[in-house]
């Protein structure tokens, strides 16, 4: 078992993207992994394989490859949409209820970030589909147990007595857990989870009270980490040498002013923060606690207390986003800030990392078209980014977690989706074709110079995001998709 910074660590760029291959789901003796494009030969499982088949999913597949003109696209996305249902998903009944545990792809653990990530573009095809449907109750009811275990935690094993290898961590860990960095989208992401398979089925058969509870954990653990009084419970400390695995003063974290915003010791990429407050994650915050609102105001799932907390939560960050949020660029005006520590310090940057400042229309906490967004994303997608890379193979943003000079296709994508125009969104596309180094899936990181040297070679989140590009385009800009040449 390994983590995410000991992946990178221990198998360098290049090799890295070979650990999947000899791995059971991927096995095949006629469908191999380095296919050279000019075959264009399935890459994913066979059949009897697969961890789990729609046919929702595998229509909308045939539909939309017939769209598509360019073959190696039509390819790509065959490939990558499907990939969390074909190898990452683990369905079963228990207790009379579906449980779905989701793997990231090469490491056996479930982060709460991208279990949500991985299943949400399969949502608008969960009517379609019942079994489909019971798949994405099962994480839902997974997350809550999830959530239950440990507020804080990011990431958990299916087996709740399974002992991490990170257990020499200075926090609380516990079996069940295998990392435990507190990252305010950790409890985001179930939420909009949650929200979209409501508004898209009305079904609310596995809001229980163990989910109730569930939500009652998140704002108290938001409200926590408002830290108006005092630190808050949790802290973390590594024995590393890796620096943004650490946290420094005694595993809070540099000091911060309490103004409404909400702590985040680390990133979703799990690095740590520089300032606590991450100003992507808290308009994250903002939206999912939107939805708890909504729905803990219904008939069915009715809670006054809830609602009452999230409400007076909500105005609190909205507040403290307001009048530390916002700063000024010398050369851009007023922009978005990235991390910021309410004493009126602020870190402009972004990480590829989803929430970003670059994906915020994508979580609904902005509109696309928004003049402050807009005027961020300028400044996000030039050199006064430090971690925004341009090279031979490509130009995207990157992030401390994979090392100076490396892009993640996922900030490709997310530019592609949040965009307002239709000639960037193909640049992106075209780029994202020309970059998955003949492997015909998208990796987590990749040089600037040389797509061959790549991080992950499964990483099932990167791969459905790709799918769910295209899904889009196919819906908003069918002609992108009907240029041969791009």
């Amino acid at each position: 078992m390994q983590s995410r910074r000991k992946f990178i660590k221990n198998t360098g760029l290049l090799s890295a993207g070979m650990l999947a291959l000899n791995t059971e789901v991927f096995a095949s003796n006629t469908n191999s992994f380095f296919n050279l494009a000019p075959d264009f030969v399935s890459q994913r499982p066979p059949l009897a394989q697969r961890k789990f088949t729609s046919k929702a999913i595998e229509d909308a597949i045939v539909r939309i490859k017939k769209q598509i003109a360019n073959p190696e696209l039509a390819w790509l996305f065959e490939n990558c949409f499907p990939n969390t249902l074909d190898t990452t998903v683990d369905f079963e009944i228990i207790d009379g209820k579906p449980d779905t545990y989701v793997i990231t792809g090469d490491i056996d653990a479930m982060w709460l970030r991208d279990s949500t990530a991985q299943i949400w573009p399969y949502i608008p095809f969960v009517k379609e589909d019942k079994k489909l449907k019971e798949l994405v109750k099962g994480v839902i009811n997974r997350q809550t147990k999830c959530i239950l275990l440990d507020p804080y935690a990011n990431a958990f094993y299916k087996d709740f007595n399974q002992v991490s290898e990170w257990k020499s961590d200075i926090t609380k860990m516990q079996p069940g857990i295998h990392e435990r960095k507190w990252e305010i989208d950790s409890l985001c992401y179930p939420v909009r989870l949650a929200y979209g398979y409501w508004k898209e089925t009305g079904d609310t058969s596995m809001f229980d009270d163990n989910w109730k509870k569930a939500m009652n954990l998140v704002l108290q653990t938001f409200k926590e980490q408002q830290r108006w009084t005092d630190k808050g419970p949790y802290t973390f400390q590594r024995n590393t040498a890796w620096a943004t695995d650490g946290v420094p003063l005694s595993g809070y974290g540099y000091p911060v002013k309490p103004c409404g915003l909400i702590v985040s010791t680390f990133r979703p990429s799990d690095d740590s923060t520089l300032f606590g407050y991450l100003i992507p994650s808290n308009m994250f915050a903002i939206e999912i606690l939107g939805y708890m609102i909504e729905m803990c105001s219904t008939s069915a799932l009715k809670d006054d207390e809830i609602v009452k907390k999230a409400i007076e939560l909500r105005a609190q960050v909205q507040k403290g986003l307001k009048e530390n949020g916002i700063i000024t660029h010398p050369k851009f005006g007023e922009i978005i800030a990235f991390e910021v520590n309410g004493y009126g310090s602020f870190h402009f940057m972004d990480d590829a990392n989803v929430p970003s400042l670059l994906s915020l229309p994508y979580l609904g906490a902005v509109k696309p078209d928004d003049k402050l967004y807009l005027n961020t994303r300028k400044v996000v997608l030039s050199d006064n980014n430090p971690f925004f890379y341009k090279g031979k193979a490509a130009e995207g943003i990157g992030g401390p977690h994979t090392g100076a000079d490396t892009i993640w296709p996922m900030s490709i994508i997310l530019r592609a989706i949040t965009s307002v125009d239709e000639n960037e969104i193909r640049n992106c596309i075209s780029t994202l074709k020309k970059t998955h180094a003949d492997t015909g899936f998208m990796h987590e990181s990749i040089h600037k110079d040389d797509a061959t040297k790549f991080t992950r070679k499964w990483f099932a989140w990167a791969n459905t995001l790709f799918g769910e590009l295209i899904v889009n385009v196919s819906k908003n800009h069918p002609n992108i998709l009907a240029d041969k040449n791009i």
